[in-house]
């Protein structure tokens, strides 16, 4: 008897661990569950708190955006009309072109000098040719515009920042060079450093601008260049017309913008006094001849002069002036006024 109740309570005393390893499981689930419901219920920070009440704001308010961007255009369609209206009589601008003669005249605006300027400086030629284009597109006179070596830096720019220029019109974009494109003949390249005055335009010539935004490092580089490929230069008649207080560099939208008003009115004076820049401080070179002497004294370097460029505004009675011819140049161009 005792063996068969030491054999009945095997079976008993043989249970109990697998009964404790059930409890076991289900007490690790109940703690994963209460760390779940701690860490929900840990307190926010006010910086969380505002960030979603913000969020929830800006979800109540959707509709109330949706409404007002529909009336921003609805109010914008409206002003459209209205300027177009007030534009058929007035001299906006942005008029309306009506009467419109295209020129034969090629324009050509050449980016081969892509690796000698600085992003900062692509960027500004980037917003010059905008310029130009906006400018040619509302002539009256509208060039064939070139915008010839297109690519490198200026390309990656555009398509960065003004993808819509693969659909402007009027315009012709080539990643060729100007010389590979229009015959050597037809070419005249447009440089300061030219010995040549042009006098008129030739609507069968094609003109071409330099694209280089350098700030004087590189000059006479575009007369090299046209020397170089054999073709015809010259450089505008700016200093028959006109006197001015800085350096006689233009920009290449000014360079451009002279040209078209030059296309409309056939006068040089009238179309620099229209396109140069007040900051330019230009008046008549007629009445410069009449001014004192001194007001009119020969510039030192000529037109790309980097004194001139520092220095145009000087005053010529000043101590600096008087000492130019003591003094090493190096010195007279960038130091101050003498004590």
């Amino acid at each position: 008897e005792t063996t068969n109740m030491s054999s009945e309570v095997l079976p008993a005393s043989i249970e109990p661990p697998n009964v404790e390893g059930k409890p076991g499981a289900s007490d690790s689930e109940e703690e994963r569950q209460k760390q779940r419901v701690d860490a929900e219920a840990q307190p926010i920070s006010k910086r969380q708190l505002k960030k979603l009440m913000k969020q929830r704001l800006w979800e109540e308010q959707r509709e109330q955006r949706k409404e007002k961007r529909k009336e921003k255009r609805k109010r914008k369609k409206l002003e459209r009309r209205c300027q177009l209206e007030s534009n058929s009589d007035g001299n906006d601008r942005k008029r309306i072109r009506r009467h419109v003669a295209p020129s034969n005249l090629r324009l050509i605006i050449d980016c081969s000098f892509d690796d000698l300027m600085v992003l900062k400086d692509i960027k500004k030629l980037h917003k010059q040719i905008q310029r130009c284009y906006a400018e040619n597109r509302r002539a009256s006179h509208p060039v064939q515009f070139y915008l010839t070596s297109h690519g490198g830096q200026l390309k990656k720019n555009m398509d960065e920042n003004d993808q819509g220029w693969v659909n402007w019109k009027d315009i012709h974009i080539k990643s060729e060079h100007y010389s590979e494109l229009i015959k050597k003949e037809d070419l005249v390249y447009l440089t300061s450093d030219s010995p040549n005055v042009l006098k008129d335009l030739d609507e069968s010539k094609a003109y071409v601008i330099g694209g280089l935004v350098d700030h004087n490092h590189h000059k006479g580089l575009t007369f090299k260049q046209a020397s170089s490929y054999g073709i015809k230069h010259a450089q505008l008649p700016l200093a028959e017309f006109v006197k001015m207080n800085s350096r006689k560099v233009l920009a290449v939208n000014h360079v451009f913008e002279i040209i078209l008003e030059f296309l409309e009115t056939g006068d040089w004076q009238e179309a620099f006094f229209t396109i140069l820049p007040p900051r330019k401080g230009a008046v008549p070179a007629h009445k410069a001849c009449e001014s004192s002497p001194q007001d009119h004294q020969a510039l030192p370097g000529g037109w790309d002069s980097a004194i001139e460029g520092e220095h145009g505004r000087d005053d010529p009675g000043s101590p600096h002036k008087e000492q130019q011819g003591q003094q090493s140049s190096s010195v007279s161009a960038v130091s101050p006024d003498p004590q």
